[in-house]
């Protein structure tokens, strides 16, 4: 593989002009001469469909792809809470400023501050777009927009759609998608799975795709090439995420050349439905909402754990949050109330059901909040959640405690990005949760929707056009020797994963085993010893998939067994990277907690001497042996500190 230099492209100059003058300084491309190019966007949630709406209202030909039924059917619509904006209409002293301070050190000060200035900056656009597109946003009594807050923030910024503002949000921007499909800017393909990138010397002029109803391998060019795919929770086997969620495209592209960022970067979300047993294949997120009114706590005694929450008094409570850090209580960030709640459970005071020996849970109790209230009131906000609860657990919420434990739930990590979105693969860029950008250590909660939008409606236009406007159009029929050399090797990855020497053992058993593994070695607590035991764990495990997988059916026509396997492959790569960047990284920051470099207290300790950089892992030929580049972050605008939410 090729070395370079990584370079960000960070505007400089003063924080609040660098977007205005980066977008002063990109060129564009007239609008007679946009329908000579053609971009592909492959992921279609709300990183993928704004930006390819946008692309289309722009005048350039779009392809999209997604591998669901229907763009509606993406992730983005499982986000609830809400999605932050600094419009400070509740006169409580948000800015622009203050968003983007909370955002960089609610992600442990491992992000870039132009990235995350404007992406402060962008939010609220964002929301202005969506009003404008009939996003339902709740309202106040008077008609303007209401506001809640969410955890890292002493303000109430939060816009949100009852728990459904995922899918709001989604629905606005599928509509707009859907309005250029019609105007026929936008070519759009369902059910169809990227599995190549096609390469001409070092630039990408576009993908393989395999047709996952008749199983028929296709390729497409186009000048530049977008991945909106989300994240990689789907590793861990047992995550928030869909089961469909997952990693190749963007591994695909890192075994091109783009280089991955911070890898083991991966969020716990405190609030989910616990586990229920050995066997489960999926958790259940609860909004972060919910701690705006819901108070967490979990039994003094550990004589008390097997009692109903209802039989506990309240002396004999520990609302260990609001012990632990008064000034934020519940509100408290995703990684240090799951680390709160995981000591919680090490003490022995978790209640519900056992996995592995241990009750993991805690109680989310909204007794206080309907007293003073009034049940129709937490109905109004939550009724939707409460309901999604009760039908999972068939315990009624208003009546008794919700339990809560923490579960994987985002990514961090992804693939290196600059200030224009584009990785190190000329033409290739990457939007939303799969790029590395703008949260660094630990993501702020409803900033995920903030980042996805405004990378799709504001970002990529820019600097997708800015690319453009460089290049002549290609033309499709001077790279058929890159396109064969693309649909060969997809060709031979999937003969490979259908032709087994000793077929025996499911796609799905072997996930499940990869994702205990990594969730004891590279979840909530991380030890050096625990991780160069899980890569050897890793690589065994891997050498067996490749022996022994069994695919029934034919890769011709649907075969979702086929599917799964192939996405395991690459987790089985990926999760080898996730425990070596943790292993690389000797300090605890944000998610990331060395059991080596914590405080007596549980705290994080970073290291900012010497790990004050962004962790970029090139793929040598060996995923055993990446190379590490390393982006050193610079802080002109704010100091790097110790976080305190006490």
């Amino acid at each position: 593989m090729n070395e370079f230099e990584l370079d960000s492209h960070a505007p400089k100059g003063p924080l609040q002009d660098r977007w205005k003058q980066h977008k002063y300084n990109s060129r564009v491309v007239s609008p007679a001469n946009r329908k000579k190019y053609t971009v592909i966007v492959v992921g279609t949630g709300l990183a993928g469909a704004s930006a390819s709406a946008s692309l289309g209202e722009m005048g350039f030909n779009v392809k999209t792809f997604c591998f669901q039924d229907s763009p509606r059917r993406a992730h983005s619509i499982a986000a609830q809470g809400g999605i932050n904006a600094a419009k400070n209409y509740q006169n409580d002293g948000d800015s622009v400023w203050r968003l983007f301070y909370d955002t960089i050190k609610g992600g442990d000060f491992r992000a870039r501050e132009s990235n995350v200035f404007r992406l402060a900056e962008l939010s609220t656009a964002i929301i202005d777009q969506a009003v404008a597109q009939g996003v339902p946003f709740a309202r106040e009594y008077s008609g303007y927009l209401a506001n809640r807050s969410f955890g890292g923030a002493q303000v109430s910024r939060t816009f949100y759609a009852r728990g459904q503002t995922g899918q709001q949000l989604l629905l606005g921007a599928y509509q707009a998608m859907s309005r250029q499909i019609a105007e026929g800017t936008i070519t759009h393909r369902s059910r169809c799975e990227m599995q190549e990138l096609i390469m001409d010397g070092d630039r990408a002029i576009g993908i393989v795709t395999r047709d996952l109803v008749t199983g028929e391998l296709e390729s497409h060019i186009a000048d530049c090439v977008v991945l909106c795919t989300g994240g990689y929770s789907n590793a861990f086997y047992l995550s928030t995420n869909a089961k469909g969620c997952n990693t190749s495209a963007i591994w695909r592209a890192h075994k091109k050349g783009a280089l991955f960022a911070n890898p083991c970067f991966t969020q716990i979300h405190p609030t989910c439905i616990p586990q229920h047993g050995e066997l489960q294949s999926k958790l259940t997120l609860m909004s972060e909402s919910l701690r705006n009114d819901g108070r967490v706590w979990a039994p003094k005694n550990k004589a008390d754990c097997d009692k109903r929450p209802e039989d506990i008094p309240e002396e004999d409570r520990d609302y260990f949050l609001e012990r632990m850090y008064p000034s934020f209580g519940n509100l408290v960030p995703r990684d240090i109330a799951s680390r709160a709640v995981k000591l919680i459970c090490d003490e022995g005071r978790g209640v519900g059901f056992e996995i592995e020996g241990k009750k993991l849970g805690v109680y989310l109790d909204f007794a206080q909040a309907i007293k003073k209230q009034g049940l129709a009131a937490v109905e109004e906000k939550y009724g939707n959640l409460f309901e999604m609860y009760q039908r999972i657990t068939a315990e009624n919420p208003y009546e008794t405690p919700m339990r809560i434990y923490p579960a994987v739930h985002y990514t961090m990590g992804g693939l290196w990005v600059d200030y224009n979105l584009m990785t190190t693969v000329n033409g290739l860029f990457a939007g939303g949760e799969a790029n590395f950008s703008d949260h660094g250590a630990n993501r702020l909660g409803a900033s995920a929707l903030m980042q996805g939008l405004a990378d799709g409606y504001f970002i990529l236009p820019t600097t997708v056009a800015d690319f453009l406007a460089k290049q002549k159009p290609i033309k499709a029929e001077q790279y058929s020797s890159q396109i064969d050399e693309a649909m060969a090797s997809a060709k031979t990855r999937i003969n490979r994963l259908m032709n087994a020497p000793e077929p025996s053992i499911t796609p799905d058993e072997f996930h499940r085993q990869l994702g205990q593994i990594l969730w004891h070695a590279c979840g909530m607590a991380r030890t050096k010893s625990s991780l160069e035991q899980a890569i050897r764990a890793i690589q065994a495990l891997r050498q067996q998939f490749w022996q022994k997988v069994k695919i029934s059916g034919s890769e011709e026509g649907l075969n979702q067994t086929l599917e799964r396997a192939g996405r395991v492959a690459d987790f089985f790569e990926l999760t080898e990277l996730m425990c070596i960047d943790a292993l690389d990284r000797e300090e605890s920051c944000g998610c990331h907690a060395r059991e080596e470099h914590l405080t007596e207290e549980g705290e994080a300790k970073r290291n900012d001497m010497d790990y004050s950089y962004v962790a970029a892992w090139q793929y040598s030929g060996d995923v055993s042996h990446p190379t590490l580049y390393r982006e050193y972050l610079h802080f002109d605008f704010v100091r790097p500190s110790i976080r305190n939410y006490q």
